[in-house]
């Protein structure tokens, strides 16, 4: 089965790399219809709930509710179209897509990245990624979501925010639903702030759910290095924030003494 709907995206290049390049303070695109229509609707349907498998909890202060699957059987569909995302050909089109001058990694332990799926409260706050892979110390340079959500309503919350926090301003850039077969595409910098941090409101047996890879190069241009470091969180919601900040952390430190 072929996933990604490279013809079509090869059709659609000028225009999408015209809208990636146009953004700012960074760049950034969005792409519906980005899997074949059938590839997209099996994913759908075997997109396993966080009772089956081994998925991991990351809820901190900054996150809650949000669950992450990196390891598949070698036969598994999600095994399947991450091995896509990781292709040569599907990088391929991305340094068409973005300009990057230098070559491409695929990162095939997913680190960070795999399935994430959120559950009712659920939020991530406005963040810039880490900037260097843990092992390999490539630098990170894209992130590239895909949605797998059908009849996403506006009042379920979990849309994909992009801010411009830079020289003082803050400002949200983007507000994006994260409906059926979309995808997002934007480049990992010091300044490519984005998160999801209002709390999902959803129906018992509604969850938020996704594919994330990301995408490296050995070296980067001077002007964007900075030293290695975490995520770096920022509050965008003011005393509300802050709130939803300490409950989400009181949580966390339940759960963890509740495993012991």
């Amino acid at each position: 089965m072929q996933f990604i709907n490279l013809n079509s995206l090869q059709d659609r290049l000028i225009v999408l790399r015209n809208s990636y390049q146009e953004q700012k303070p960074f760049r950034f695109v969005v792409i519906d219809d980005f899997l074949q229509h059938d590839a997209a609707e099996q994913l759908y349907k075997f997109y396993p709930p966080i009772a089956v498998g081994n998925w991991d909890s990351t809820t901190y202060i900054d996150q809650k509710n949000k669950y992450q699957k990196t390891k598949f059987e070698q036969d598994d569909i999600f095994s399947q179209v991450f091995g896509e995302l990781n292709s040569g050909m599907f990088l391929n089109w991305l340094q068409q897509l973005t300009g990057i001058a230098e070559p491409l990694v695929a990162d095939d332990s997913l680190f960070g990245g795999g399935l994430h799926q959120s559950t009712n409260g659920a939020f991530l706050n406005v963040h810039v990624d880490y900037n260097v892979h843990p092992v390999k110390n490539y630098h990170r340079r894209l992130n590239v979501l895909v949605y797998l959500n059908k009849e996403w309503k506006a009042e379920f919350e979990g849309r994909l925010e992009l801010w411009d926090l830079t020289e003082g301003k803050s400002i949200q850039i983007a507000n994006i639903a994260p409906t059926f077969n979309r995808c997002v595409i934007f480049e990992t910098n010091e300044i490519s702030y984005h998160g999801h941090p209002r709390k999902l409101n959803v129906p018992a047996g509604i969850t938020r759910k996704s594919l994330a890879t990301y995408y490296y190069t050995a070296t980067r241009p001077q002007t964007e290095t900075a030293p290695a470091h975490n995520t770096i969180f920022v509050n965008t919601e003011g005393l509300a924030g802050q709130v939803k900040r300490l409950q989400s952390g009181l949580k966390a430190a339940l759960e963890r003494i509740n495993k012991r």
